[in-house]
């Protein structure tokens, strides 16, 4: 999405982030189950508002996010 990281925090999403579409979340969802090894269910990928969403689903898979 290219945004600086230093930018990003928990309440990221599409509201804050203008490149943050719904194509983008697909890539970026997929990057992450890539990344982490994890495979999200479809009620946890329609819960996915903001990085703090994306976290706590993280955390749900075991992952130290």
């Amino acid at each position: 999405m290219e945004v600086p990281s230093s930018s990003i925090n928990d309440s990221s999403g599409p509201e804050t982030i203008t490149t943050w579409d719904s194509f983008n979340a697909l890539i970026l969802l997929d990057e992450i189950e890539a990344f982490y090894n994890v495979k999200f269910t479809l009620d946890e990928i329609d819960d996915f508002r903001t990085v703090a969403d994306i976290k706590k689903h993280l955390r749900n898979h075991g992952v130290k996010a």
